[in-house]
C-alpha cells in the first residue's frame, strides 16, 4: 500500500476549519521542532493541546500523558515521534474520533495508515503542518 495524501487544497480546508490540535511528543525545549512548530501554530490561532508523559506543561498549556485523556473534541493528531510509534497512537487517536492524523516530515508508516484509512480517518503522513499553513495560506 502506498500513502496517498490528501491535495494541496483539501489539506488547505482542513487547515482552514480544524483549530483543536492535540501534539503527540511535544517537547518543552524551544529548540526542538515540535515546540518551534507548535508554538508558530498556537500563535495563528490554533488550540495546542500537548501529548507527552514526561512534561507537565508546555507552551502554557497543561500536557496529557496520553490522547484519551483530553476533555473535548480533537480536530487534528500531530504526531513528532518516530515511525514504529504511529500504530498506537493511531489505535487512540480512532478511540478518541479524532477527524485527522497528522504524521509531520520524515515521519510515515504504512500500518498505521491502513488502519486509519479503514476507519474512514484523513490521514496526512511526512508532510510538516507549519510548511502546509504557509503554502496553503498563501492561496
Amino acid at each position: 500500500m502506498t500513502i496517498e495524501n490528501p491535495s494541496r487544497e483539501e489539506i488547505g480546508e482542513i487547515l482552514k476549519s480544524k483549530k483543536r490540535i492535540a501534539v503527540v511528543g511535544l517537547s518543552n525545549n524551544p529548540e526542538k521542532s515540535s515546540y518551534m512548530i507548535s508554538q508558530a501554530m498556537q500563535n495563528v490561532g490554533y488550540e495546542i493541546i500537548p501529548v507527552n508523559p514526561t512534561i507537565d506543561e508546555v507552551l502554557g498549556v497543561k500536557a496529557y500523558h496520553s490522547l484519551k485523556e483530553i476533555e473535548g473534541h480533537v480536530d487534528i493528531v500531530n504526531v513528532f515521534r518516530r515511525p514504529e510509534h504511529l500504530p498506537a497512537i493511531a489505535k487512540e487517536a480512532v478511540e478518541i474520533g479524532a477527524d485527522v492524523f497528522w504524521a509531520q516530515s520524515g515521519i510515515a508508516n504504512e500500518e498505521a495508515y491502513k488502519y486509519l484509512k479503514e476507519h474512514g480517518m484523513t490521514v496526512i503522513m511526512d508532510r510538516c503542518i507549519k510548511v502546509e499553513h504557509a503554502i496553503t495560506r498563501a492561496r
